[in-house]
């Protein structure tokens, strides 16, 4: 990409971030943000933006084997500086070493710290039956065991846990350049990688308790490794055991992400070049990974996982629910209906002080993934146009499949829900930021400025629903 170009996208975002800011401080000067959370937008943005530039440029001519020790230590050293500090922030933010309205990792570190407890004394199969009778099944005990586990070895002490998720989160810096690079090209995987060393996105979720940094290192691995199997064919039982390994991880996580990435595995080998596989090759794969699919549905995991993808989408209008009994108006649009066009931005950063701690300190990080779902939407005219589609059959095809699933589920408002697809929108994005032609700037520039338009309504609906604006 070049160099002008890339500077061109970086400025652009700083820009439409400051702008959309000021717009709403101006407008809504009663509610705008406190100059902490205005510090933590503007830090976060400048911070990807101008790292993710000048760190680009100075590594992609790099040989592979330098380029890959940068982009792992620097991740690593960043990351665990950030999970440090951030410890300290929230010892004094909260008072207790945890993030805001910390209901669900105060819940994992209370259990684990409980079940070590019983571990160390040899009662492992009360931690189970506790499990069982308190959980909705596989999916909400693998992270509490995780936990455990490394409370019983190492003793309860909440940094060790997050120096594990920058650790896995460096290392999947590395994974997303392999994937890319091996499936795309080079120059792809490099933007993608430095931009995953970089982005607020995973440098969040190291700092807090909640499972997501483990999720999406585990899918991304196994991801990496699928295509890797395929590719190359090298050590093949070893490479299959690890992928079937990490995909069946994802189900003690999130189990609707192991399912996509099944799913994934069958577009690929479907719709993989014809270098890759030959017809009797697919026919033998597909058939392989189906046949192993619906044993794995036999089983009580497998079973829960239709029970639980049942509820997914059967409770899609708890936002509505949830809108109506807080009194805010606007409840009956807060479905899927109303905000699964939208599917690929959402959610809308929050710039005034009506929302919650997390969602104020997170404002920038909020809008860095808004600010990339254009260039992840515009990889699929690209790819098509190109004819590369081919390339993003198991990449597209995870992120596609996940951001549909979210969409049409109770969770589309969620960031957190939607971090799963960030790996998927740096490499997408990347792809469409290294082939983006002169003509292609009219949609980027009125894309931009529906963006600036969405944030601004995004705030005045939200003061609106409360009240707030006569």
């Amino acid at each position: 990409m070049p160099n002008k170009l890339q500077r061109h996208f970086n400025l652009i975002g700083i820009a439409l971030y400051g702008l959309a800011l000021a717009i709403v401080s101006i407008c809504f000067s009663h509610y705008a943000l406190r100059p902490l959370w205005i510090a933590w937008g503007c830090g976060t943005v400048l911070f990807f933006f101008l790292c993710t530039y000048f760190c680009f440029q100075s590594w992609q001519k790099k040989p592979e084997k330098t380029f890959l020790r940068r982009v792992f230590w620097v991740a690593l050293g960043l990351r665990a500086i950030h999970v440090t500090a951030i410890l300290y922030y929230y010892y004094y933010q909260t008072g207790i070493g945890l993030e805001y309205q910390a209901a669900d990792s105060l819940g994992y570190h209370r259990a684990a710290a409980y079940f070590s407890n019983l571990a160390r004394e040899g009662r492992i199969s009360e931690i189970f039956s506790i499990l069982n009778a308190n959980t909705m099944g596989f999916s909400d005990q693998g992270y509490v065991l995780y936990l455990t586990g490394i409370y019983t070895i190492f003793g309860k002490n909440i940094l060790g846990p997050r120096l594990l998720k920058a650790l896995m989160s460096a290392y999947m810096c590395v994974a997303i350049y392999k994937l890319t690079s091996r499936s795309i090209d080079n120059k792809t995987g490099r933007l993608a990688a430095v931009m995953a060393v970089f982005l607020p996105q995973f440098y969040h979720y190291n700092g807090t308790y909640l499972k997501e940094t483990e999720l999406i290192f585990v899918a991304t691995l196994a991801l990496e490794r699928f295509d890797y199997l395929m590719r190359t064919r090298k050590h093949l039982a070893w490479n299959l055991i690890l992928t079937l390994a990490l995909t069946a991880l994802t189900f003690g996580l999130r189990t609707i992400v192991g399912m996509i990435l099944i799913g994934s595995y069958l577009i690929y080998v479907v719709f993989a070049e014809k270098e890759l596989l030959s017809k009797k090759a697919k026919a033998i794969t597909l058939a392989a990974v189906i046949a192993t699919s619906l044993f794995f549905l036999a089983t009580p995991i497998g079973k829960e996982m239709l029970i639980i993808f049942k509820v997914n989408f059967t409770e899609s209008n708890y936002q509505v629910a949830k809108y109506k009994y807080l009194g805010l108006k606007y409840a009956d649009y807060a479905n899927y209906k109303t905000m699964a066009p939208g599917a690929f931005v959402l959610p809308l950063t929050n710039l005034t002080e009506v929302a919650n701690e997390n969602q104020k300190m997170m404002n920038g990080t909020y809008f860095i993934k808004n600010y990339l779902a254009f260039f992840a939407m515009w990889c699929i005219i690209v790819a098509i146009r190109d004819k590369k589609w081919r390339r993003f059959s198991l990449i597209g095809s995870y992120t596609l499949a996940y951001i549909l699933m979210i969409a049409f589920s109770f969770a589309f408002n969620s960031e957190r829900y939607h971090l799963p697809v960030m790996p998927g929108f740096l490499i997408m994005g990347a792809f469409a930021m290294t082939r983006f032609r002169k003509k292609d700037f009219k949609w980027y520039y009125a894309y931009i400025g529906l963006l600036v338009v969405a944030i601004v309504t995004w705030n005045y609906l939200k003061l609106s629903a409360r009240g707030l604006i006569f």
